[in-house]
């Protein structure tokens, strides 16, 4: 009954934060449109290629010992930062206009304090490892303690998640301005394309902050009601 209790909790809480945050469906396909569009990305050809682009910001944010990684892999749309390498991967992101403020972004993270950036990656692998652990303990019923296991699985999501926001926003919430200020040191676009950029990456921030935060919630929440079944059925 406590599992079934669990599940329920678990999917009420999800349900509640989507009508919360008006998360819709139709928003991801906004960003999707917005992201890809030809009109904004003529614009942005303008400007230098990524790995001139983030050379520039690092430079800007004084911190030149970066590596900077780029592909063409057309399928990698996902950029990031690796702490423990001190490295930027640039996806394949020549066709979106987006691509000055994902930069701007990682390189943000380049930046914040290297201690939390490499506790969220030691205890993100750690968090990843205890899940599947006792997953395949219950199912070959090696786990005695399931409810407990319950319980630290709770507060180890609730840390990954604290932890992985903090970063996420303060990066979201900074590459903005930080875009903005490259764009107009840079000098090819007009005021006129400058404000048409900048005018949909607030478009893109204001859906993408909330659907990031609820991204993150609703994996955690996952693990959670996953374990909980496997628990539940090889109980």
């Amino acid at each position: 009954m406590e599992y079934l209790i669990i599940l329920i909790v678990c999917l009420v809480f999800l349900i509640t934060l989507k009508f919360a945050w008006g998360i819709r469906i139709k928003e991801i396909k906004k960003i999707k449109e917005i992201g890809y569009s030809k009109q904004l990305n003529e614009i942005t050809n303008k400007l230098p290629e990524n790995k001139q682009i983030c050379e520039a910001i690092l430079k800007k944010l004084d911190n030149e010992s970066v590596k900077i990684q780029q592909t063409d892999d057309k399928q990698n749309k996902t950029s990031l930062y690796i702490a423990v390498s001190n490295t930027i991967f640039i996806a394949n992101i020549k066709d979106s206009f987006t691509r000055v403020q994902t930069i701007a972004h990682e390189c943000l993270h380049s930046i914040q304090n290297r201690r939390t950036l490499l506790f969220n990656f030691i205890f993100s692998n750690l968090y990843f490892l205890y899940f599947i652990a006792i997953c395949i303990l219950s199912i070959l019923k090696m786990n005695p303690f399931p409810e407990l296991s319950i319980f630290v699985l709770l507060i180890l999501s609730f840390v990954y998640y604290a932890v992985r926001s903090y970063l996420e926003m303060d990066a979201m919430l900074n590459a903005k301005p930080l875009a903005k200020e490259y764009m107009q040191q840079e000098g090819s676009l007009s005021k006129e394309e400058q404000e048409k950029i900048l005018e949909n990456y607030e478009v893109i921030n204001q859906i993408g902050i909330k659907l990031t935060n609820f991204s993150l919630l609703m994996n955690s929440t996952l693990k959670v009601m996953i374990y909980t079944i496997i628990a539940w059925i090889f109980s």
